[in-house]
């Protein structure tokens, strides 16, 4: 059986930056171990599957290298990107994920694409895991916690960019990960996202974990748009707006590879 596959770089506008996902469309659904075993294949921190359901409205799961993924952002930008691009009237489609219910994605004029999310702003939490605060390098202003990571803030941008973890402990952390943010001077806010659980050792640019990051940023400096940074090797940008009980994040994407996987 051969897949039409398509790489894509989400979160920025220049290849080899942002992070990379990989798209299939799929008219029916493969087994649960093909594509995880497609997902191993492709190595890259996810692989997303799309099913069309109706018109202009899509099912879409997805697996990293490890494991399948509740809620994934940059690659439903990676999707979208490439179902905009094969329809080119089309500017409004929706994806439907078990974890998070229906997806609003737009095609605006400005080559963005933004993404409607649930807003998961988390919570401060005071007991402390010690495989976390042993897991870092630098020690915690705060904590916080949703149903997909632990949030740590630390006083300045020089501490996200010098923390280090240790693999082992924050391993220890599943099924949450870790994102660890700052303010930033060029910024609004920065963060890096570790997933040694779920993905691998540091995730390039992580959409869904600014559905958490928009509300609890938009909390502490009373606004609500912000331009956020993942200070990833790659690094990636992206544009977050707070409404209600939804969080707009929008990004660019650049096309990097076409082809077809035999399976």
């Amino acid at each position: 059986m051969e897949l039409k596959i398509n790489v894509i770089d989400a979160f920025t506008d220049t290849t080899f930056k942002g992070n990379s996902a990989a798209v299939i469309i799929i008219e029916d659904w493969l087994s649960d171990e093909l594509m995880q075993s497609i997902a191993v294949e492709n190595n890259l921190s996810e692989t997303a599957f799309v099913k069309k359901i109706e018109q202009h409205s899509y099912e879409i799961r997805w697996f990293s290298p490890i494991t399948e993924i509740d809620f994934c952002g940059h690659a439903t930008l990676a999707a979208s990107f490439v179902i905009f691009k094969q329809h080119s009237d089309v500017k409004k489609i929706k994806f439907f994920a078990k974890a998070v219910g229906d997806l609003w994605v737009t095609a605006l004029s400005n080559g963005y694409i933004e993404m409607v999310f649930p807003n998961k702003i988390p919570e401060v939490i005071h007991d402390i895991p010690l495989a976390l605060l042993n897991g870092l390098s630098i020690k915690p202003l705060e904590v916080l916690l949703n149903d997909q990571a632990y949030f740590v803030v630390y006083e300045t941008e020089a501490d996200v960019l010098l923390v280090q973890q240790n693999i082992e402990l924050i391993k220890q952390l599943a099924p949450f990960d870790v994102v660890v943010t700052a303010r930033s001077k060029e910024y609004d806010f920065i963060s890096r996202y570790f997933w040694p659980a779920n993905g691998g050792y540091e995730d390039p640019v992580t959409g869904s974990i600014h559905s958490g990051l928009a509300p609890l940023w938009a909390s502490k400096l009373n606004k609500l748009d912000l331009v956020a940074f993942q200070a990833s090797t790659r690094g990636g940008k992206l544009l977050c707006s707070v409404k209600g009980n939804k969080v707009h994040i929008s990004g660019k994407a650049v096309q990097y590879l076409e082809g077809k996987i035999s399976v």
